[in-house]
C-alpha cells in the first residue's frame, strides 16, 4: 500500500529498552478533498530513511499495515493497529528535473522598453 501527500512533521529518533529498538515518526497530510494526516512509523534500520525529508516536501511512502494482540493484567484483550512505512521517495514535483538549469524569474520575460525606435535594423518584418 502506499500513502502520498506533504510532510507536516518528521520526528527525532527514539529508542527503547534494552534491546536497542528504534523508532521514528513522520506525519503526511493527504491532499483530497477532506485531507487526513497520518502518522506512520519507520523501525530500526528503516529510521535513516527520513534523513533527507522536510516539512512541506511531497512524497510517497510504501507502508504495511501492522496489528497487534494484548492482554492487559486485568485479563482484558486490548487490540492495537499501526502503519509501518518501509520505503520514502519525493514526488518529481517538488525537484527540477536532474541537468535542468534553474527556472529564471517571470521579470526576465518582462516586454523591453528600451529600444531605440530610430536605430534602422536590416530585419525584414
Amino acid at each position: 500500500m502506499e500513502i502520498q501527500g506533504k510532510v507536516k512533521m518528521v520526528g527525532e529518533t527514539q529508542t527503547f529498552g534494552n534491546n536497542g529498538f528504534r523508532k521514528r515518526e513522520i506525519v503526511v497530510t493527504t491532499e483530497e478533498q477532506y485531507p487526513q494526516h497520518i502518522m506512520v512509523e519507520f523501525v530500526q534500520d528503516k529510521t535513516d530513511l527520513l534523513n533527507n525529508y522536510a516539512v512541506g516536501q511531497s512524497v510517497k511512502i510504501s507502508i504495511n499495515l501492522r496489528g497487534r494482540e494484548w492482554t492487559n493484567p486485568q485479563g482484558e484483550v486490548k487490540y492495537f493497529n499501526s502503519i509501518q512505512g518501509w520505503r520514502i521517495e519525493s514526488l518529481q514535483a517538488d525537484q527540477p528535473a536532474e541537468g535542468m538549469p534553474p527556472v529564471p524569474p517571470a521579470e526576465a520575460f518582462a516586454p523591453a522598453d528600451n529600444l531605440n525606435e530610430e536605430e534602422h535594423d536590416d530585419l525584414p518584418f
